[in-house]
């Protein structure tokens, strides 16, 4: 005979009730004792400003521009065939905004600066750089103000005006045979380019100026022997380049040169470093140790990185200051210092005799 309903259902609550306090009781109380692990899923506790300080790492410091290369000027009166800042434009800033850029420079922690173009004393008839110099040396009293020229076009009388402020003068010379000078294209008609070199040689002298050369080698040059002639002039330096392709402007379809032809491998640069390797006054550059290791500024005082392999510039320091625009130089510091960037640069720091 079945039970009825309600005696089954009071059967089964009974049996629940002594269930619960026999085994399931006392195991939830143990496992409320246990220690609690966090969730994974918890939202992450609030930073206290202490772990704020501790974590967040400190801005990195600010770029110095120690040497700067200001090509103020892009125009030129000689045609060489592999130059890579090219007449592009014939813009140069008043004196006054030059001015004002270079004290911004000096103020950010520039020691030397470099003036170069195109052609530095072809913009009114080389007064205009002589001031910038006697400024730079003068009002800004930077350690050390130099000039790369072509030297065609300097005169005694800016020696008389201007040398007393100018610490380094570097003169192009390619080669020490005329022909090969007209054909790279540094030359201009009746004038003798090598003659010239040592009458520079001997202004600076006679003025107090140290006497630079810079040199590009190239496919036509790599096989020449200097050092007669070399040890003749006795620079203080002797800044060997290696030719250097820059798209935009001496490389691709948009650039004034095509220096496709004068380009050399590593290994005929390397040869021409051995043959000269006996002079002390050597310094040689190569592709690699000059592509980003030189702080440029274009004539709208923009820095020009050439990471990409061409000239991209940045806002001007004159819109944005100096440390707004260095970033985007793409300047490599440590190789500046491996190629030597920093020696002495000022006159009176050197054992010349005048």
């Amino acid at each position: 005979m079945l039970a009825p309903p309600l005696r089954l259902l009071r059967l089964l609550r009974l049996a629940l009730a002594a269930f619960w306090s026999s085994y399931l009781a006392p195991t939830c109380l143990w496992l409320s004792a246990l220690p609690r692990r966090p969730s994974s899923l918890a939202a992450p506790a609030k930073a206290t400003p202490e772990d704020s300080t501790t974590t967040t790492p400190p801005p990195p410091p600010p770029l110095v521009p120690l040497s700067v290369n200001y090509h103020f000027t892009r125009q030129c009166n000689y045609q060489c065939g592999f130059c890579f800042h090219t007449a592009k434009t014939s813009f140069v800033l008043p004196l006054e905004e030059a001015q004002r850029g270079l004290r911004l420079l000096k103020e950010a922690g520039m020691e030397k600066i470099n003036f170069s173009g195109g052609e530095p004393f072809l913009h009114e008839r080389g007064n205009f750089v002589g001031k910038l110099v006697q400024f730079c040396k003068q009002e800004l009293k930077l350690p050390s103000v130099s000039i790369v020229s072509n030297g065609s076009m300097i005169k005694e009388r800016w020696f008389k005006h201007y040398g007393e402020y100018l610490d380094i003068l570097a003169v192009s010379c390619d080669s020490f045979f005329e022909e090969v000078n007209v054909l790279i294209g540094r030359g201009q008609k009746g004038k003798n380019h090598i003659e010239n070199l040592h009458k520079l040689k001997q202004w600076c002298q006679c003025y107090g100026v140290a006497f630079k050369i810079n040199s590009v080698i190239n496919r036509f040059n790599m096989e020449e022997d200097m050092n007669e002639q070399i040890r003749a002039l006795n620079p203080v330096r002797w800044k060997v380049f290696q030719c250097l392709l820059i798209e935009g402007e001496n490389s691709g379809e948009d650039a004034l040169r095509e220096a496709e032809r004068f380009v050399i491998s590593d290994e005929d640069f390397e040869q021409f470093l051995k043959r000269h390797q006996g002079l002390s006054c050597l310094v040689p550059e190569s592709n690699q140790k000059m592509k980003d290791s030189y702080l440029i500024l274009d004539e709208y005082m923009r820095f020009l990185n050439c990471v990409n392999g061409r000239k991209e510039p940045s806002r001007s320091i004159l819109d944005v200051g100096v440390q707004d625009a260095i970033q985007f130089s793409g300047f490599d510091e440590k190789m500046f210092l491996k190629r030597g960037g920093k020696y002495v640069w000022s006159k009176v720091d050197m054992a010349l005799e005048w």
